[in-house]
Protein backbone atom coordinates (compact mmCIF):
# COMPACT_ATOMS: atom_id res chain seq x y z
CA UNK A 1 0.00 0.00 0.00
CA UNK A 2 1.44 3.34 -1.01
CA UNK A 3 0.79 6.72 0.46
CA UNK A 4 -0.22 9.43 -2.03
CA UNK A 5 1.72 12.69 -2.00
CA UNK A 6 -1.27 14.58 -0.59
CA UNK A 7 -1.67 12.05 2.21
CA UNK A 8 2.06 12.20 2.93
CA UNK A 9 2.00 16.00 3.09
CA UNK A 10 -1.00 15.92 5.45
CA UNK A 11 0.72 13.34 7.66
CA UNK A 12 3.90 15.44 7.82
CA UNK A 13 1.89 18.58 8.65
CA UNK A 14 0.14 16.66 11.42
CA UNK A 15 3.47 15.40 12.80
CA UNK A 16 5.01 18.89 12.67
CA UNK A 17 2.00 20.40 14.43
CA UNK A 18 2.00 17.79 17.18
CA UNK A 19 5.74 18.15 17.75
CA UNK A 20 5.30 21.93 17.90
CA UNK A 21 2.53 21.64 20.49
CA UNK A 22 5.01 19.75 22.65
CA UNK A 23 7.71 22.39 22.13
CA UNK A 24 9.78 20.05 19.94
CA UNK A 25 11.07 18.56 23.20
CA UNK A 26 12.76 15.15 22.96
CA UNK A 27 11.47 14.37 26.47
CA UNK A 28 7.93 14.50 25.05
CA UNK A 29 8.56 11.75 22.48
CA UNK A 30 6.09 9.26 23.97
CA UNK A 31 3.36 11.88 24.31
CA UNK A 32 4.03 13.03 20.74
CA UNK A 33 3.72 9.46 19.45
CA UNK A 34 0.47 8.94 21.37
CA UNK A 35 -0.93 12.17 19.91
CA UNK A 36 0.21 11.17 16.42
CA UNK A 37 -1.48 7.79 16.76
CA UNK A 38 -4.64 9.46 18.06
CA UNK A 39 -4.68 11.80 15.05
CA UNK A 40 -3.77 9.27 12.35
CA UNK A 41 -4.97 5.98 13.82
CA UNK A 42 -1.39 4.65 13.87
CA UNK A 43 2.22 5.85 13.81
CA UNK A 44 3.24 5.53 10.17
CA UNK A 45 6.88 4.76 9.40
CA UNK A 46 6.86 7.71 7.00
CA UNK A 47 6.27 10.08 9.95
CA UNK A 48 9.29 8.93 11.94
CA UNK A 49 11.91 11.01 10.06
CA UNK A 50 9.82 14.15 10.59
CA UNK A 51 9.44 13.49 14.31
CA UNK A 52 13.17 12.73 14.64
CA UNK A 53 14.16 15.90 12.79
CA UNK A 54 11.81 18.11 14.81
CA UNK A 55 13.10 16.67 18.10
CA UNK A 56 16.72 16.61 16.92
CA UNK A 57 17.11 12.91 17.76
CA UNK A 58 18.03 9.87 15.69
CA UNK A 59 15.29 8.22 13.64
CA UNK A 60 16.44 4.93 15.19
CA UNK A 61 15.54 6.30 18.63
CA UNK A 62 12.02 7.16 17.48
CA UNK A 63 11.66 3.77 15.81
CA UNK A 64 12.95 2.07 18.96
CA UNK A 65 10.23 3.67 21.08
CA UNK A 66 7.50 2.82 18.57
CA UNK A 67 8.61 -0.79 18.31
CA UNK A 68 9.21 -1.26 22.06
CA UNK A 69 5.82 -0.15 23.38
CA UNK A 70 2.92 -2.42 22.44
CA UNK A 71 0.44 0.47 22.41
CA UNK A 72 1.95 1.94 19.26
CA UNK A 73 0.83 0.56 15.92
CA UNK A 74 2.67 1.08 12.64
CA UNK A 75 -0.46 0.27 10.63
CA UNK A 76 -4.13 1.03 11.18
CA UNK A 77 -6.10 -1.65 12.97
CA UNK A 78 -8.84 -3.54 11.21
CA UNK A 79 -12.16 -2.77 12.84
CA UNK A 80 -12.53 -3.41 16.56
CA UNK A 81 -9.37 -3.56 18.70
CA UNK A 82 -9.34 -6.38 21.25
CA UNK A 83 -6.41 -6.53 23.67
CA UNK A 84 -6.42 -9.81 25.55
CA UNK A 85 -4.46 -10.22 28.75
CA UNK A 86 -1.87 -12.99 28.52
CA UNK A 87 -0.55 -12.70 32.10
CA UNK A 88 -0.68 -15.58 34.55
CA UNK A 89 -4.02 -14.85 36.24
CA UNK A 90 -5.90 -14.52 32.95
CA UNK A 91 -4.20 -17.56 31.46
CA UNK A 92 -5.12 -19.59 34.54
CA UNK A 93 -8.74 -18.54 34.04
CA UNK A 94 -8.82 -19.71 30.40
CA UNK A 95 -8.12 -16.56 28.35
CA UNK A 96 -6.47 -18.44 25.48
CA UNK A 97 -9.32 -20.90 24.94
CA UNK A 98 -11.86 -18.09 25.38
CA UNK A 99 -10.23 -16.19 22.50
CA UNK A 100 -10.18 -19.30 20.31
CA UNK A 101 -13.90 -19.87 20.92
CA UNK A 102 -14.71 -16.17 20.36
CA UNK A 103 -12.87 -16.16 17.03
CA UNK A 104 -14.85 -19.22 15.96
CA UNK A 105 -18.14 -17.44 16.81
CA UNK A 106 -17.37 -14.14 15.09
CA UNK A 107 -18.44 -13.95 11.47
CA UNK A 108 -15.87 -13.71 8.71
CA UNK A 109 -17.11 -10.18 8.00
CA UNK A 110 -16.45 -9.04 11.57
CA UNK A 111 -13.35 -6.85 11.36
CA UNK A 112 -11.43 -7.49 14.58
CA UNK A 113 -7.78 -7.00 15.50
CA UNK A 114 -6.72 -9.17 18.43
CA UNK A 115 -3.54 -8.19 20.25
CA UNK A 116 -1.99 -9.98 23.23
CA UNK A 117 -0.93 -7.75 26.13
CA UNK A 118 0.85 -8.77 29.26
CA UNK A 119 -1.33 -7.32 31.97
CA UNK A 120 -4.30 -5.01 31.98
CA UNK A 121 -4.15 -4.54 35.75
CA UNK A 122 -7.44 -6.37 36.23
CA UNK A 123 -6.07 -9.64 37.67
CA UNK A 124 -8.77 -9.98 40.33
CA UNK A 125 -11.37 -10.06 37.54
CA UNK A 126 -9.59 -12.51 35.23
CA UNK A 127 -9.88 -13.22 32.39
CA UNK A 128 -9.73 -9.63 31.18
CA UNK A 129 -9.67 -7.88 27.83
CA UNK A 130 -9.90 -4.36 26.48
CA UNK A 131 -12.32 -3.85 23.60
CA UNK A 132 -11.85 -0.53 21.79
CA UNK A 133 -10.38 1.01 24.93
CA UNK A 134 -13.02 -0.30 27.34
CA UNK A 135 -11.85 -2.74 30.02
CA UNK A 136 -13.86 -5.91 30.65
CA UNK A 137 -13.34 -8.42 33.44
CA UNK A 138 -14.70 -11.83 34.39
CA UNK A 139 -15.11 -12.55 30.70
CA UNK A 140 -16.40 -15.65 29.08
CA UNK A 141 -16.77 -16.32 25.38
CA UNK A 142 -20.32 -14.97 25.11
CA UNK A 143 -19.51 -11.73 26.97
CA UNK A 144 -16.41 -11.16 24.82
CA UNK A 145 -18.30 -11.76 21.55
CA UNK A 146 -21.07 -9.45 22.78
CA UNK A 147 -18.56 -6.71 23.64
CA UNK A 148 -16.91 -7.00 20.21
CA UNK A 149 -20.24 -6.87 18.38
CA UNK A 150 -21.35 -3.94 20.52
CA UNK A 151 -18.22 -2.02 19.54
CA UNK A 152 -18.74 -2.52 15.80
CA UNK A 153 -20.25 0.38 13.87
Amino acid sequence: MTTGSGQLEDMIKTAVGICGRHGDEPAALIEILHDLQEALGHVPDAALPTVAKRLNIARAEVHGVVSFYHDFRSAPIAGVSVKVCRAEACQAMGAASMIDRAIAQLAVGDAVTIEPVYCLGNCALAPAAMVDGRLYGRLNTDRLVSAVRGAQP
